[in-house]
């Protein structure tokens, strides 16, 4: 039994959803998204919430769709209404970011700049040079591209230079030892 998946949508009251043909379409202040759902889960609305329920609890298969499909509704529904943001850290002498219209340039110590271009409806926000706020409507997109950007940089484990995520740890080695 999956206790995500017995759990309702709520919809907040700015947000409009739709169901057609397994489609759930939500429209909210911050845009308009949608998902494609299985066939083997069921999807009732009724007073302002969506209900989530496998056609078949015995099959393991359909079982397993039960959750992720409660959970891409409530990111789509969180998505149009609030949004969602991920924050990272540049950490390293010279090591910078700048915005350049709506491209994010990053200096990282390579030969050239980094220039990487968000996709339509996320954007990037730099305070101090240092500080990166990725944001948006779409959880996956603002994920991959906060990926994408610290993948151009991964924070190394000897001094823990490189971009992170912020709250992220680092668990630093403790290198050679000099000479005795």
């Amino acid at each position: 039994m999956s206790r995500i998946g017995k759990k309702p949508v709520e919809i907040p009251d700015k947000v409009e959803v739709k169901i057609e043909n397994n489609v759930v379409t939500a429209k909210g202040p911050l845009g308009t998204l949608s998902t494609t759902i299985r066939p083997e889960i069921i999807l009732k609305m009724e007073d302002n919430k969506v209900y989530v329920s496998p056609s078949n609890e015995k099959d393991r298969k359909i079982r397993s769709y039960w959750g992720l499909s409660r959970t891409l509704i409530n990111n789509i529904v969180v998505g149009v209404s609030k949004g969602f943001s991920k924050n990272l850290d540049i950490v390293g002498v010279g090591y910078r970011a700048q915005l350049d219209g709506k491209n994010l340039v990053l200096q990282l110590g390579y030969s050239h700049p980094v220039v990487i271009e968000p996709p339509e409806g996320v954007q990037i926000k730099v305070d101090g040079n240092t500080k990166l706020e990725v944001s948006g409507a779409d959880k996956q997109a603002v994920g991959d591209i906060s990926a994408l950007i610290r993948s151009k940089r991964t924070p190394e484990v000897y001094k823990g230079k490189g971009i992170r995520y912020r709250g992220e740890t680092i668990r630093k080695k403790a290198g050679k030892t000099g000479k005795k």
